[in-house]
């Protein structure tokens, strides 16, 4: 009767499964993790070929169909898109939750009572790691600088580039609402390192031959619409009094560019095409004309030079109505090198832009995924303040939950310790990473974190010793920490919760 599945094994099996599927998908990022992680390879079906350690890249990148693993795969895309860095953290917590969680449903806890016992000590986590928070006091914060580096991969040029442009954007623009510090960041192959004080605007002037023109003091025209003048119907046009109209509006549209010659205007950026004639005139009149700009190009410079977006029938408006509507840069040129126009010295709101020096196209990529994550834990620690890195602050945190069990009656507290447990993961992974015994620099910590008092004991990846990780300058940001922790409870909490995978029939509209 060995073949008949026992009764507790069959009863989990769905369980057991996922839990397989999600402890493979920690398995392919848990080995970058800590300052001794090593690079992943990830191979394409054609030969490419990408090279890194960044958890949320591996994810995107794997061929991944078992449908608790891509759970996981969310939980990555969660912590890049709320806070930009720690994604590898937060797959690693949200594997070690559904594995601690497993193991307490085996042994015969109900899955609710584990799961609300999760949450809540997801919850008091949460509550411990932002009373532990220290304040960066500046932007020349020395943890500040630390964080960069930690973040940016030990790489010092790239942590120096992210804390330059941290500090000429200032730090009231870091803690606005919408604002992404990473998406300053642009790496190039041909370029050099440097903090443009500035936009960059991706795309070629159309009229090239003015390109290597500087523009000093420059008016800027933001268009949300075509360069062209206003069009009169096929059918109009054949008549002579549709003929004459389309003549005459093509006539209010010469004037409307001599009107914006006359006030100075020295670039104009339109979201459409530019009509042969406009691009003429315009390149006659030393205009320079970017057609078909992103969205989020037109609305970084009209945010950086202070540009209000108007339609092209703005353009028949008054001299004084129309200058109202534009912006001004001091400096505006296109960069052949790296493909962009550059702009600065505007009168709206400051930017920045962080550019990466690369050897070759692949390094580009990767130096760039590197300096967004050290762009987005600094942004996280300006905005949340900072916290004792390599695990330990959620060493503390998990003995002060392991207290708080002890004094809880009902079977929520299961969930509470599995949540204690799993605190313990990413200081566990890394110790590894860095070749030492992951039970024994656990234990070692945690009695030394009790005996003092402190939070602020971690372990020394070089010499295995325990040290105080604040005066090394071992620091990380507690929104990183907060979120992959939000993040992992609630992704644990859904995988803990299927009882029955069941495949959906094919719909019509699928076929």
């Amino acid at each position: 009767m060995s073949g008949i599945p026992h009764e507790g094994e069959e009863r989990f099996s769905t369980l057991v499964n996922n839990a397989a599927a999600v402890r493979a998908i920690c398995s392919a990022v848990e080995g970058t993790l800590g300052p001794k992680g090593l690079d992943t390879m990830l191979v394409g079906a054609q030969g490419e070929v990408i090279i890194t350690n960044d958890g949320v890249t591996i994810l995107e990148k794997m061929d991944v169909t078992h449908p608790a693993a891509r759970l996981m795969i969310q939980v990555a895309r969660s912590q890049q898109r709320q806070i930009g860095d720690g994604t590898t953290t937060a797959t690693v917590l949200a594997g070690a939750l559904v594995q601690e969680g497993v193991a307490q449903v085996v042994r015969g806890v109900p899955v609710a009572k584990v799961v609300s016992g999760m949450l809540q000590g997801v919850e008091l986590a949460v509550s411990s790691l932002r009373a532990r928070s220290r304040a960066i006091e500046s932007l020349g914060d020395a943890a500040l600088q630390r964080i960069a580096i930690t973040a940016g991969r030990e790489q010092a040029d790239i942590a120096r580039l992210i804390v330059s442009a941290a500090e000429a954007v200032g730090g009231s623009k870091l803690r606005e609402d919408g604002y992404r510090f990473a998406d300053s960041v642009l790496a190039h192959e041909e370029a050099s390192s440097e903090v443009w004080p500035g936009i960059l605007l991706n795309q070629k002037p159309m009229n090239l031959h003015l390109a290597e023109l500087e523009r000093r003091d420059a008016r800027i025209l933001v268009l949300h619409d075509a360069l062209e003048p206003e069009a009169v119907s096929d059918e109009s046009l054949v008549t002579e009094a549709g003929f004459q109209r389309h003549m005459q509006l093509r006539e209010q549209f010469r004037s409307s560019l001599g009107l914006l010659l006359e006030l100075g205007v020295g670039l104009i950026a339109s979201d459409r095409g530019v009509d042969p004639e406009a691009e003429q005139l315009c390149s006659d009149a030393g205009i320079l004309v970017l057609p078909r700009l992103s969205r989020r190009d037109l609305q970084l410079l009209s945010e950086h030079t202070g540009a209000r977006p108007v339609r092209r029938t703005a353009l028949r408006k008054s001299a004084p109505e129309l200058a109202a509507a534009l912006g001004y840069a001091g400096y505006a040129a296109y960069d052949e090198r790296l493909g962009r126009v550059r702009v600065s010295g505007g009168r709206g709101e400051q930017h920045v832009s962080v550019i990466v020096g690369a050897a070759t196209r692949e390094a580009a990529h990767e130096r760039s995924r590197i300096a967004k994550d050290a762009a987005s834990a600094v942004q996280a620690a300006v905005r949340g303040g900072y916290l004792p890195g390599g695990g330990a602050a959620e060493m503390a945190v998990a003995h002060d939950l392991e207290r708080l069990r002890e004094t809880m009656k009902g079977m929520e507290g299961f969930g509470v310790a599995a949540v204690a447990g799993a605190l313990r993961k990413p200081l566990a992974q890394i110790v590894v990473n860095a070749g030492y015994n992951p039970l024994e620099k656990v234990e070692e910590l945690k009695a030394a974190q009790i005996a003092l008092e402190t939070d602020g004991l971690g372990i020394d990846c070089d010499t295995g010793q325990v040290i105080n990780v604040l005066e090394a300058g071992i620091v990380d940001p507690v929104d990183v920490k907060i979120h992959a922790l939000q993040a992992a409870g609630e992704v644990a909490a859904a995988v803990l919760r299927i009882h029955t995978v069941i495949k959906m029939k094919q719909s019509f509209e699928d076929v």
